[in-house]
């Protein structure tokens, strides 16, 4: 080859060369094959037999003499393997570079060749489906709020059919009124009955407020309640209902003491009546413990048992000595 030849060799070369920065990547699955050197001048074939080697021929010796075919042009030189170089062959000085190799990045994507890459996995991956939007439920219409006298009147009405003492709270509730104007509108309400000296008045009892009849017609109200039967209890239950009203939480044995008598049959019959319950035990003995009931406050027209009237006025001038001679 003449050095015109080799010239036009190598400036064919240099022009087809591109940078390795900009050469495509090899595919993912295949490992990449190793640049093969080219050598412009022909290979002179030996005599020499070909000795038989044991070790496995690499499989990258063909596709690397297919390579070399594409990459150097007809005319200029002869497709050589690298390994059937000798051993003073000399390398170009710039590789050559396929020309009409096309650039590959890698599989191409399921979606097909002239997809993007973003519509393909878009479109392999299902979109999420929107939440059904839930109805906007319409805010409920305020309570309408009653003037004073409507409260009043309704507050009236109600306490005439409970057959208990109702709170405040309950009324609020009942009335959907707010009970900063229910608490207030009771208390104005007992003050007029009072002021006007009707025969019941409204007052606080057991935590809540229920109509009552006045003291001073208490006698003409049992003559009809009453209509000559007997509902009183015992002077054995009355003082065991006092002992447990004044002393309460208090033991069955405590109120025997007291009494100085066994009042068993006694607590049986205020419990069954509803006055008396059970509130525990006593830590030391482990003894049940009785109180008063919210229907004894009920009964006696009391808010609480503090409002118990006090024992000082009922005792006896010797009760000290009396004290003492039961010691």
């Amino acid at each position: 080859m003449s050095d015109e030849e080799r010239r036009d060799s190598l400036a064919d070369q240099a022009a087809a060369w591109i940078p390795p920065w900009e050469r495509p990547a090899p595919p993912r699955d295949e490992p990449a094959e190793p640049p093969v050197e080219v050598s412009d001048e022909p290979v002179e074939a030996s005599d020499e037999p070909v000795e038989a080697s044991d070790e496995p021929i690499a499989e990258a010796s063909a596709p690397a003499a297919d390579l070399t075919e594409a990459s150097v042009p007809a005319g200029n030189a002869e497709p050589t393997a690298a390994s059937a170089l000798p051993g003073d062959a000399e390398p170009p000085a710039v590789p050559a570079a396929p020309e009409d190799a096309e650039p590959t990045a890698g599989p191409a994507p399921a979606g097909g060749a002239d997809e993007p890459a973003g519509e393909g996995a878009a479109a392999r991956v299902p979109g999420r489906q929107p939440a059904p939007r839930r109805r906007a439920m319409p805010a409920p219409e305020p309570a309408p709020v009653l003037d004073d006298a409507e409260l009043r009147g309704a507050l009236e009405a109600i306490l005439l059919v409970v057959d208990e003492p109702v709170s405040e709270l309950t009324l609020a509730q009942v009335l959907e009124q707010p009970a900063e104007r229910v608490g207030p509108m009771l208390d104005e309400i007992a003050a007029g009955y009072t002021a006007a000296g009707h025969g019941f008045e409204l007052r606080r009892a057991a935590g809540g407020w229920r109509l009552y009849t006045r003291p001073e017609y208490a006698t003409y109200v049992e003559r009809f309640v009453l209509d000559g039967q007997s509902v009183r209890l015992t002077q054995a239950a009355l003082e065991t209902l006092a002992v447990i009203a004044y002393k309460q939480p208090v033991t069955r044995s405590r109120i025997s003491a007291i009494r100085g008598v066994n009042c068993d049959g006694v607590i049986r019959t205020l419990v069954s009546r509803g006055l008396v319950e059970e509130c525990g035990t006593e830590p030391d003995s482990g003894a049940f413990l009785y109180r008063t009931t919210t229907m004894f406050l009920e009964k006696l027209g009391l808010n609480s048992v503090d409002d118990l009237p006090p024992l000082a006025p009922f005792l006896p001038d010797d009760v000290e000595e009396l004290a003492d001679a039961t010691r």
